[in-house]
C-alpha cells in the first residue's frame, strides 16, 4: 500500500488533471448527468442521519472481536484482536463516499446489488436504504464482523440485506450462481491485484449493459492502480469515471469508443 505522503502526491496529480466537477467541457450527456444529478446532489436523504448516528456509535465502541482478514489487511493494526472502534476507524468508508453510493443507487434504481466487503455494514446500509425494493447481497470474510453487521442492520430496521459469510474464494461463485443478474456492485473486499481482477471477472458474468460497478480504493496501492488500469481496458467496459478514492465502471453498448474521465469529487 502507498504511504500517506505518496497518496497526497498522487491526489495532487489527480486534482490537477481532473475535470473540475461542474460538468463544463464534458461532452458525454450520460457523464454530464452523473456529475450534475449525482455527484453535485447535496440533498440530505431520509436515512442519512440514522446511519451516521450508528457510525458515531461504532467509532466509540470498545468491544473487542477476533477477526479473520482475507484481504490486504489493515494499514494501522495487524493483530486479529481488534476493538469495534479500531475496525470502524480503519475500514469504514467516509460519509462522503458512503452517501455517494446511496445517491448512485437512488439514481440508477438497481434491483440486485452485490457488495464484496461488508465490514460493519455502513456502506451496506446506504446501498440498501437507497432502494428498499432492491435485493442487497453483501459478502464478508470475517464471521465476527458479519455478526456485528447483522446486528447493525437490525438496529437500523433494514430488511432487504442478505449477508454471505466466508472467504470470497469459497463463496462468490455459488452466491453469484443464485442471482438472476447484477445491476450494481461495490467491490471492496480485497486490495490485491489478482483477487480484485478475479472477482471483477466473476461479477461481470452476471452484468448487462446497464450494470454499474464501483471499485473502491483504486489508488490505494500499486496493485490496485494496476487492477484499475486492467478494468479500464477490459473489452466489456466502455466508460469509466475516476473519482480518485473510487472508480465507476459502465458497460453501455452505444459507446463506440472507450471513454475514461477524471472528475474531482
Amino acid at each position: 500500500m502507498y504511504s500517506p505522503f505518496q497518496l497526497v502526491i498522487k491526489y495532487l496529480s489527480y486534482y490537477l488533471k481532473a475535470d473540475n466537477g461542474k460538468g463544463h467541457g464534458v461532452h458525454s450527456p450520460f457523464v454530464f448527468d452523473i456529475i450534475t444529478k449525482v455527484l453535485n446532489d447535496d440533498r440530505q436523504f431520509y436515512s442519512f442521519k440514522q446511519i451516521e448516528e450508528l457510525r458515531i456509535e461504532l467509532l466509540k465502541n470498545s468491544e473487542t472481536v477476533t477477526i479473520e482478514d482475507f484481504g490486504a489487511g489493515s494499514r494501522v493494526k495487524k493483530s486479529p484482536v481488534r476493538t469495534i472502534s479500531e475496525i470502524a476507524h480503519s475500514s469504514l468508508k467516509p460519509k462522503k463516499y458512503s452517501q455517494l453510493l446511496f445517491k448512485l443507487v437512488n439514481y440508477f434504481s438497481p434491483s440486485v446489488i452485490v457488495e464484496l466487503g461488508t465490514s460493519l455494514g455502513i456502506t451496506t446500509a446506504y446501498l440498501a436504504s437507497a432502494n428498499q425494493n432492491s435485493r442487497v447481497v453483501t459478502m464478508e470474510g470475517s464471521t465476527a464482523i458479519a455478526s456485528k453487521a447483522k446486528a447493525n442492520f437490525k438496529q437500523l430496521s433494514i430488511n432487504n440485506i442478505q449477508v454471505v459469510e466466508g472467504n470470497f474464494d469459497n463463496t462468490l461463485n455459488n452466491t453469484l450462481a443464485q442471482l438472476p443478474q447484477i445491476d450494481f456492485a461495490f467491490l471492496d473486499g480485497n486490495h490485491r491485484y489478482e483477487p480484485t481482477i478475479r472477482y471483477f471477472e466473476q461479477v461481470i458474468l452476471k452484468s448487462n449493459e446497464n450494470t454499474v460497478i464501483v471499485l473502491d480504493d483504486i489508488h490505494w496501492s500499486k496493485e490496485m492502480e494496476s487492477a484499475w488500469a486492467y478494468v479500464q481496458q477490459h473489452p466489456s467496459v466502455t466508460l469509466t469515471i475516476d473519482l480518485f478514492t473510487i472508480g465507476l465502471v459502465f458497460f453501455r453498448k452505444e459507446k463506440l469508443a472507450k471513454q475514461h474521465f477524471l472528475i474531482r469529487y
